[in-house]
């Protein structure tokens, strides 16, 4: 059972340090979690529902994990094949996909959310 627990302690360490990577290293983290953070203050600002906070943090989350799967793809494809390369571009690009899918999602989201905010107040 120790084993097991400092098992599970490690992995928490190895997943932490990875999140601080990405929020340290990679660009489009780093603009993402922007953009979050003022979604958040908007969300304080406008008084959002209790819904509204769960649905706004799920879509938060899902284009943040996409965000890290993609960057790890594409790290793993440029460890595997330096020169550009067809294939490697087209797996790379569906990584991308995946992203936008993901942002979209948020966008729709973010729309259903604060567009009654924004008309009512006009």
């Amino acid at each position: 059972m120790i084993l097991f627990i400092k098992g599970r302690l490690q992995s928490f360490k190895y997943a932490f340090r990875g999140l601080f990577l990405l929020l340290k290293t990679e660009h489009s983290i780093m603009a993402q979690t922007f953009v979050f953070s003022l979604t958040i203050l908007l969300g304080f600002i406008v008084g959002i529902s209790k819904q509204d906070w769960i649905n706004q943090i799920i879509a938060m989350g899902l284009v943040m994990s996409i965000e890290g799967m993609n960057t790890a793809v594409e790290k793993l494809a440029d460890f595997v094949h330096k020169e550009n390369h067809p294939k490697i571009g087209f797996i790379k690009d569906i990584s991308a996909g995946a992203v936008t899918f993901a942002a979209l999602t948020f966008i729709v989201i973010f729309a259903i959310t604060y567009l009654p905010y924004i008309i009512n107040r006009t």
